[in-house]
């Protein structure tokens, strides 16, 4: 049993930011515990951090949209005698289209995921946390979390969710030594546009940061303890711009970015 050690939890690992975070957070230290649902790819990359670093690596697979998985993952970390200091809920998967066409188990597998998982897992694991006057969570939102998408708009919604939860919580924890970081990254190289099937639409057009940038961006900004942490100059005005449009207008041009050519 591995104990005495304290641990970074990243759910979500098996690609894209959340390998990227992983792969960072190895090269500086931290111990890790990888969660996601592909075992092949989840061992792919602890051999490849086990090749190049000398830390901790344990592989859980886990099934983040299912209801009850997060308490069965922290059950299983709490019985290995693992402490997380650093909790990264990265988990988390996109739909394009029509709401009233939609599949409606996908649309609540969704809304599992990205906001009841990462709840979930925050309330279990805060306490240690605020007990230990350290901690940090880094929440992986997007910039979709500042308004309102039509045609994907359980996604937006969901990420909008995750934003207000965590600035409303890293007020709560600001005197206990634990910080909260939402990091919001625009359109990012990963496979959520394949995922999601929202590859033909204008937002995912032209040069795109990698999962690489967007990783090491949201770890720096969560080491110093920043609770909004926008990825890039033109994310962070087009959302400046959409605080300050009426929110119609607002909505008919996040409906212009989304929509297919």
């Amino acid at each position: 049993m591995m104990s005495n050690k304290k641990y970074t939890l990243i759910t979500g690992a098996s690609g894209g930011i959340g390998m990227e975070l992983a792969k960072i957070m190895a090269e500086k230290g931290h111990s890790l515990v990888l969660a996601a649902r592909s075992e092949a790819s989840l061992n792919n990359l602890k051999n490849e951090i086990l090749n190049s670093y000398n830390i901790d690596v344990l592989v859980l697979i886990a099934d983040l949209s299912k209801p009850h998985s997060a308490s069965m993952l922290f059950l299983e970390i709490e019985n290995r005698g693992i402490e997380i200091e650093i909790l990264v809920n990265n988990a988390g998967f996109g739909d394009f289209g029509h709401f009233y066409t939609s599949s409606l188990e996908k649309q609540l597998e969704m809304m599992q995921l990205n906001m009841n998982s990462l709840t979930e897992l925050t309330r279990l694991f805060l306490p240690k946390m605020v007990e230990n006057r350290y901690g940090k969570i880094l929440n992986v939102a997007s910039v979709a979390a500042f308004q309102p998408g039509p045609l994907m708009s359980v996604y937006f919604a969901t990420k909008a969710y995750v934003l207000h939860f965590s600035e409303a919580i890293a007020n709560e924890l600001r005197d206990f030594g634990v910080s909260v970081t939402v990091l919001c990254p625009g359109p990012t190289k990963t496979n959520f546009d394949k995922a999601a099937e929202v590859g033909d639409s204008p937002m995912f057009k032209g040069k795109l940061p990698s999962a690489a940038e967007v990783a090491l961006f949201g770890y720096k900004k969560m080491m110093k303890g920043k609770v909004v942490a926008i990825h890039g100059f033109k994310n962070k005005m087009m959302v400046f711009s959409g605080r300050l449009a009426p929110r119609k207008i607002v909505t008919a041009i996040t409906r212009k970015f989304m929509e297919k050519k």
